[in-house]
């Protein structure tokens, strides 16, 4: 692994301010579009090499490319496949440890300690297609608590029935589910009071009508009135996630950023408050790309907390074409 690398990982933990952040994100960068094959082509063939401006990678790159920088990897986390392509993109993930531990530790920043909570999920199409980033979050999580059984749920029926004997161990429980499988799951409770946090994770993957999430919160606050409903972003292209308690505005941990980019030129980043398509620096990819230009369309605010409005479907970002995606 180059030596460099090295020096950046364990820093990452360490960001206490926005110098701290800023400079790791110099040096990552600076690092990346020399060692990382697919970024440093972008970036050249973008005529950008040289700018003081950062490059974002295009999502769609990782469909088609390895994003990577080493030859070996102890995870590959693989993306739904579907999409119109079928191709489902690959994440090469050098660093299985640093991976968990700066997921964990996200997710104790929002929710506290593991130890104190039982995590069950119910992620139906994840679990079928394998290889699954966020299959392997949860596992991750469950482990720490030590909750004894598996996490996942294999039908809606048995789900109330474990948010139950959760809560008759005193821990804090979270439900963690596809948008489309929560709904299939509401449409079947009358009503049930108990508390508890339900995050969604977006995602109706063909399954039923796309909703925003305003209206997506609304039904299932409909069949589970006393729960709190939360939300989680994340992708396979991103190793860290963000978090949203109020339906609207994700925060992202100390080593992340989200900013919004001009929807017909990538390159130029908005102003807060501006309505563009949403890109990420992502630390947590020290090993294959921490620049990523997405397809989500969004606002970011003064403060770096982000909302999701849609995605920008069926026409290639302008740059895209530039490695024949």
């Amino acid at each position: 692994m180059h030596d460099s690398k090295l020096k950046i990982a364990p820093r990452i933990e360490t960001i206490k301010s926005d110098a701290d952040f800023e400079n790791l994100v110099r040096d990552s960068y600076n690092l990346q579009k020399r060692i990382v094959p697919t970024f440093n082509e972008f970036i050249r063939r973008s005529d950008r090499f040289n700018s003081n401006e950062y490059v974002f990678l295009p999502i769609e790159l990782f469909k088609s490319h390895r994003i990577n920088s080493e030859p070996k990897q102890e995870l590959e986390f693989k993306s739904s496949g579907t999409t119109e392509t079928g191709r489902r993109s690959t994440h090469f993930v050098y660093d299985r440890s640093l991976y968990e531990k700066l997921s964990t530790k996200h997710f104790e920043m929002n929710y506290g300690s593991l130890t104190s909570q039982m995590i069950i999920a119910y992620l139906p199409n994840y679990i079928d297609n394998g290889q699954s980033s966020l299959v392997h979050m949860v596992e991750t999580f469950a482990q720490q608590t030590g909750q004894g059984v598996s996490p996942f749920i294999s039908n809606d029926e048995e789900i109330l029935k474990r948010i139950k004997e959760g809560k008759q161990t005193h821990r804090q429980v979270i439900l963690i589910g596809v948008s489309f499988a929560l709904l299939d799951w509401a449409d079947k409770v009358q009503k049930d009071d108990t508390p508890f946090i339900l995050m969604e994770t977006g995602g109706m993957k063909g399954r039923r009508k796309e909703l925003t999430r305003e209206e997506l919160h609304a039904q299932l606050k409909s069949a589970f009135p006393n729960a709190d409903i939360h939300s989680e972003y994340g992708m396979t292209e991103l190793l860290s996630q963000a978090y949203s308690s109020d339906g609207n505005w994700f925060d992202l941990p100390p080593w992340a950023k989200a900013v919004a980019t001009d929807v017909n030129d990538p390159y130029q980043i908005l102003p807060s408050g501006k309505r563009g398509l949403l890109a990420f620096v992502d630390l947590a990819n020290i090993h294959s790309c921490s620049f990523i230009q997405t397809r989500d369309i969004g606002i970011v605010n003064s403060k770096g907390s982000f909302t999701v409005e849609g995605r920008l479907d069926n026409s290639d970002i302008r740059g895209c074409n530039l490695l024949h995606v």
